[in-house]
């Protein structure tokens, strides 16, 4: 064997010779060479190969049909031959195979179209041939292994919109979901991954909704498997599906958090991140926002800001802890006492721009906070956001703008924003200029807004630093006039008042407040 390449020249047409006569004997013998060659030998084949192979898969002998289609499985691993194998015609005499009454044979044939749909090519014609409505069957086997080939078949058909689609009419669904609760963690994984991508289209996850009412209890019951693909594949299933706001309430009212939680706190990346990002779209609706919190995720959440090994972590983290943000006081408190503004203002400046984005949105929801804005001030989130609002993402320089809009608002102590006026990075004098002269009207108009609360703060030290500014006075002033022409178009457009309308009205509003100060000011002075 060592130095013989059978799959050319006199070997060749030995076999072939073998494979199309029409004696049972002389074909078995071919079959089983075949199968016994490509089990140790596989590489790209041409037609000459495939022809005899295929023709001996058509045999009506059991023993010729198990052997040639374990050859063509074999055979199906390289990716040139999985091409060919199905451009040859080799899934109409597959699809026969797995209807027939020997379990060898279906066990054989399924694994070889196992092997076939992973090739992207081939997973369509697949879908379209026919193979789904007996793959399907076949995953309700009692033969475990026939079970475990049906089952990866179905997997590899669910990577697109069209073939999952295709899989839903075959009947797909209620055999998945089935197999969740079998003893082979290899089913469980196969079913679980299927699942999980079927449930990416919301058609899929409304069809879900309204036909497996025991889905998600199954799912979270896999989140305590012994075994760490299922459990990881579970916590994505379970993210897929909390896209919906009834997943994202069931998950929690079937006591999903407590295995979430585990998973959360475990040192396999893999895990940790389908747990937080299954927990960050369950923290969507605000329902969910206290259990969450009263369940102990805020400390791991918040340590995982630090998970600088995966960006994506990152994300999701500071992305939860902002949705938990969104709808309660009590929440915010709770978030800002674990120590979550501490760790964002140490972390945020040497993270990637999209951990940054979610940062500073979080302290900008924070910031709404009238009882934590003085919280938040004394731990210096100023000096971290200012540097912020010249950042090469528009998202982080917007979020950081945003967030000092919100802490300049209804605040008792301006001194914080005195003591960053020209430091750091230009501080918040640099950062007011650039964004009343941007380009952007949402930039322009952030500034002007946050100018109205300086001033109607009545800070003496604040508003003569605005003054004193050879700047930002001119600047203002160019903001009544230059977009008097476009608003009035834009308003006669939109027939109602447009972003650069109330940019109009702020930039007047503040000469019209600093036009008084100097009227006070100055009869001060006169008496």
């Amino acid at each position: 064997r060592m130095e013989t390449n059978f799959f050319e020249g006199d070997p060749l047409r030995a076999l072939s010779t073998l494979a199309f006569s029409d004696n049972v004997d002389l074909q078995r013998s071919a079959a089983l060479a075949f199968a016994e060659i490509t089990e140790k030998d596989v590489k790209a084949v041409d037609r000459n190969t495939l022809d005899p192979v295929l023709f001996l898969l058509q045999s009506h002998d059991v023993e010729v049909q198990r052997a040639a289609s374990a050859a063509l499985g074999n055979l199906a691993v390289n990716p040139d031959n999985k091409l060919l194998i199905v451009k040859l015609g080799g899934l109409e005499p597959l699809i026969r195979q797995m209807l027939s009454p020997n379990v060898e044979v279906q066990c054989n044939a399924v694994g070889c179209i196992t092997n076939l749909a992973t090739h992207d090519e081939n997973k369509t014609k697949i879908a379209k041939s026919g193979a789904l409505v007996p793959l399907t069957r076949l995953a309700r086997s009692k033969d475990m292994r026939v079970q475990r080939n049906a089952t990866g078949a179905l997997l590899n058909m669910t990577h697109s919109d069209e073939n999952r689609q295709q899989l839903v009419n075959a009947g797909a669904i209620p055999v998945l979901v089935n197999l969740l609760s079998s003893p082979d963690t290899d089913v469980q994984y196969y079913c679980t991954t299927a699942l999980s991508n079927i449930a990416v289209d919301s058609a899929n996850r409304k069809k879900l909704a309204q036909t497996e009412p025991k889905l998600v209890n199954a799912l979270i019951g896999l989140m305590d498997s012994t075994s760490l693909k299922v459990e990881c594949q579970a916590a994505l299933a379970l993210r897929n599906l909390a896209s919906d706001e009834k997943y994202q309430l069931e998950i929690v009212r079937s006591r999903g958090l407590t295995p979430l939680l585990r998973l959360l706190q475990s040192t396999f990346l893999p895990l940790i991140l389908s747990s937080v990002a299954c927990i960050r779209n369950i923290s969507i609706h605000p329902l969910n926002e206290s259990p969450i919190i009263d369940a102990g995720f805020l400390e791991p959440l918040i340590d995982l800001l630090a998970y600088d090994e995966n960006e994506e972590i990152q994300c999701h983290a500071i992305s939860t802890l902002r949705n938990l943000a969104a709808s309660s006081e009590r929440n915010k408190k709770a978030i800002v006492e674990a120590g979550a503004v501490e760790r964002v203002c140490h972390l945020v400046l040497n993270v990637p721009l999209s951990v940054q984005s979610e940062m500073t949105a979080c302290v900008a929801v924070l910031a709404l906070s009238d009882e934590l804005k003085p919280r938040l001030l004394q731990l210096r989130a100023l000096d971290v956001l200012i540097p912020l609002t010249d950042s090469p993402s528009v998202e982080v320089q917007g979020n950081s703008a945003a967030a000092i809009g919100n802490l300049s608002s209804k605040v008792e102590d301006y001194q914080p924003f005195i003591n960053v006026w020209n430091e750091p990075e230009g501080g918040l004098h640099g950062y007011l200029c650039r964004f009343l002269d941007s380009p952007d009207t949402t930039f322009q108009h952030i500034a002007i807004w946050t100018i109205v609360q300086f001033l109607e703060g009545g800070d003496a030290d604040l508003m003569e630093q605005i003054t004193r500014s050879p700047d930002i006075i001119p600047a203002v002033t160019r903001l009544t006039t230059s977009l008097d022409t476009n608003s009035q178009h834009q308003q006669q457009m939109d027939d109602g008042l447009t972003d650069e309308s109330e940019i109009v009205g702020l930039a007047r509003r503040v000469l019209s407040m600093l036009a008084e100060q100097d009227e006070t000011v100055y009869g001060e002075k006169k008496k």
